[in-house]
């Protein structure tokens, strides 16, 4: 199993996080990951993207030209990627940043309303938790389990407590994601 996966959207939406956390997960459960990001100068509204890459084997390249899966959380990000789908792919996105919806027939498309949601939870920052919960509904690629892990590894020891809010956030984000 390989999956080829770009993560896209403003700064400060937890874009290179969210891939992070994806990518210690695989190194939790003993997969080969890369992890890629791209970012401008302006870490906070400015765009920024993350390649992940997980697989059971041996990862030749980090750089693609095509991905199984995007996420993309705002509508350049979704102009950028959407045509570099694999066919028989899959395309997430968050409805809150999408102005002109995906039209493409040959890939699966998936809408999760995650801004909602993390409205509804009352923790903004909690966001990219929610979609990536809403991957992992669609395409498991790695296990809650390796999630916590991740997030065990990758938060500062003084952020634990907020391990549980996060998992909340992911079975919240498998319960919002939706097929169009």
């Amino acid at each position: 199993m390989t999956k080829e996966i770009i993560i896209s959207g403003f700064g400060g939406q937890g874009v290179l996080s969210m891939g992070k956390i994806l990518a210690y997960s695989g190194l939790m459960e003993d997969k080969e990951v890369t992890w890629m990001p791209a970012y401008g100068p302006e870490q906070r509204g400015g765009t920024a993207n993350v390649t992940v890459i997980v697989s059971d084997e041996r990862i030749s390249s980090p750089i693609l030209s095509k991905y199984d899966i995007a996420i993309v959380l705002n509508q350049p990000s979704l102009d950028k990627f959407m045509p570099k789908i694999k066919p028989g792919g899959i395309l997430i996105y968050d409805s809150y940043g999408i102005i002109n919806p995906p039209t493409r027939t040959d890939i699966e498309i998936y809408r999760i309303d995650a801004m909602d949601k993390a409205a509804e939870l009352k923790n903004s920052k909690v966001f990219n938790m929610i979609v990536l919960g809403g991957l992992l509904q669609v395409s498991p690629v790695v296990s809650d389990k390796g999630v916590e892990k991740a997030l065990l590894k990758t938060l500062p020891e003084r952020h634990h407590h907020l391990i549980p809010l996060n998992m909340e956030a992911i079975k919240a984000g498998r319960e919002v994601i939706t097929k169009v």
